[in-house]
Parts: C-alpha cells; sequence; structure tokens
C-alpha cells in the first residue's frame, strides 16, 4: 500500500510568512526554509522580528484569514485522497492553519505548535519532533507502507530522501540545481501522475 506525504506551504497553500511580510511590510519576514535551511535559526529571527514590531497572533490569523489554497490545490488533493492515502507533513502550526485546512476540506495534518501568552505574543514554538518530516516517513514505513513525498524547500530534503518514491513540486531554481537527481515537477497533474505511477 502506498501513501502519499506532502509539504503544505508552497505546494498547496501560499508561503504563510511572505504574506505576512507583505502585509507588515516587514521585508524580513520574506524569509523561509529555501533561504535558510536551518529551521531553529529562521524560527528565532521571526519570533525576534515579531516582538520588535509587536505583532501578535491576532494580527496574522488577520493574515491567515484571507489567504486561499492556491490554484488547483483542493482539485488536486481531492482526485488525490480518491486514489491514495495523504498525509500533510509540515513545519507549520496548527494555530496558523486551520482556517486553511478547512478549505482544503481538512487532509491528515501533521505540525507542530506555538506557545502563546496571554496578551497574543508568541513567545515560542514547540515541534512535534525534531526532523518530524523524515521520522514520520520512517513511521510509516515501519509499518510495511511504501511512501510518495514531494516537497519544494530545504526543509523537505530529508522527507524526500527517506521516501521511497519523491520529487519537488514548484521548488526553486537553486534547489533544483543542487538535487538534480529527484524529479521535478510544476503542475498539479504531473505532481498526480507521479503518484499514480506507483506499483502496489
Amino acid at each position: 500500500m502506498n501513501v502519499v506525504c506532502l509539504d503544505l506551504e508552497g505546494v498547496l497553500i501560499p508561503e504563510i510568512w511572505i504574506n505576512v511580510a507583505e502585509r507588515t511590510q516587514i521585508s524580513e519576514l520574506r524569509l523561509t526554509t529555501r533561504d535558510i535551511p536551518d529551521f531553529h535559526q529562521l524560527m528565532s529571527r521571526r519570533l525576534e522580528i515579531l516582538d520588535e514590531h509587536g505583532i501578535r497572533i491576532d494580527d496574522i490569523h488577520a493574515v491567515i484569514g484571507a489567504m486561499d489554497p492556491l490554484d488547483g490545490a483542493l482539485a488536486f488533493i481531492r482526485r488525490l485522497r480518491s486514489r491514495r492515502s495523504v498525509i500533510i507533513l509540515s513545519d507549520t502550526f496548527t494555530q496558523f492553519v486551520e482556517p486553511l485546512m478547512a478549505k482544503l476540506e481538512w487532509p491528515v495534518l501533521f505540525c507542530n505548535e506555538l506557545a502563546i501568552e496571554p496578551d497574543g505574543r508568541i513567545s515560542g514554538y514547540r515541534l512535534r519532533q525534531e526532523d518530524g518530516k523524515r521520522r514520520a516517513v520512517e513511521a510509516l514505513q515501519s509499518i510495511n507502507l511504501s511512501v510518495t513525498a514531494a516537497g519544494d524547500s530545504y526543509n523537505d530534503l530529508s522527507m524526500l530522501r527517506t521516501a521511497d518514491r519523491a520529487a519537488w513540486f514548484r521548488a526553486p531554481g537553486s534547489i533544483l540545481a543542487e538535487h538534480p537527481d529527484l524529479p521535478a515537477f510544476n503542475s498539479y497533474d504531473e505532481l498526480l501522475a507521479f503518484t499514480d505511477n506507483v506499483g502496489e
């Protein structure tokens, strides 16, 4: 049996932090794991910026509430879920993505949690586990499931390398150049065909 594991941001939904950066006009918040591979370094800097500018969780919710999944993402996930079991593996946070998960009709999501103070200040974050994407794939494989995975960023690489079959989806050229052995797709139709082409 084959399970499909997908990254969330950049694959099914827009990058949340980039949208927050555009709304707040804080350009440094545009940085993602495409730019800084070390997730802890990236998140520490993000939290510093939020504090410096007095941005609270309600401010971020206002941005997320106005966002929609990427064009074609809902139709893709519907078609994919009619064929395969699907799990979203993401480094995002439950407090961020619930509105967008509702718009994607609630696929299974494994992600992380924020620490939020009573005044709405985001004081920290709690990972579900270190290198959670890779370890989720390994756990699925340990119960005799075959895993097909797709992602777009550095923080997806260990997931992709561990999966039985893997591909980049709309990854930047710099990442594709560093890892040219993995197939790369830009359309949901291509990705769906890739997930379909699995021997059971």
